[in-house]
């Protein structure tokens, strides 16, 4: 069943993608004691992730942080090299944290899991965005399968 209003981020221990290299984050800690937007893409480097969902945070960031928003942070099924990589590429500094799932256990732990074998591409994240209060979900939005609505920075800004 996917995480949703209410719920309480689940505790797993992922990677982040820093400028020293692979850095552990406890999801806990990470979420305890502040406001954070949580956005799952399927893929660093894919396209409508690249194009769309990632700048779309960038560039509402200060926007989002105006109405209280800590941390924002992007997570996908990739290893925190790629994670890096991609930020290096799109250009983001500091704000958004690139966090590693490399094995899917945080995209598991909250149903969020879409399963592309067949496509070659393995167990990813759903496309989705979420906000979080001291460890609880208190919005979270699911795509549909392919499409790009309700998860863009545009749509969590709105909802806040």
């Amino acid at each position: 069943m996917p995480i949703s209003v209410g719920d309480a981020i689940p505790a797993v221990k992922v990677m982040q993608a820093t400028a020293e290299g692979p850095k552990e984050l406890d999801t806990v800690e990470f979420f305890k004691g502040r406001t954070v937007v949580l956005f799952g893409v399927p893929g660093a480097f894919t396209p409508t992730c690249s194009a769309k969902h990632l700048p779309s945070f960038v560039q509402n960031a200060d926007a989002l942080k105006a109405k209280g928003v800590d941390a924002i942070a992007c997570m996908s099924v990739n290893d925190a090299f790629v994670m890096g990589a991609w930020a290096k590429d799109q250009g983001i500094a500091d704000q958004v944290v690139m966090i590693a799932d490399g094995s899917a256990a945080f995209t598991k732990a909250m149903g969020l899991e879409f399963d592309l074998t067949a496509r070659g591409l393995g167990v990813r994240s759903q496309r989705f965005a979420l906000v979080a209060k001291d460890g609880k979900v208190t919005h979270v939005a699911v795509e549909a399968p392919g499409a790009f609505e309700v998860s863009s920075g545009q749509a969590v800004l709105a909802a806040l």
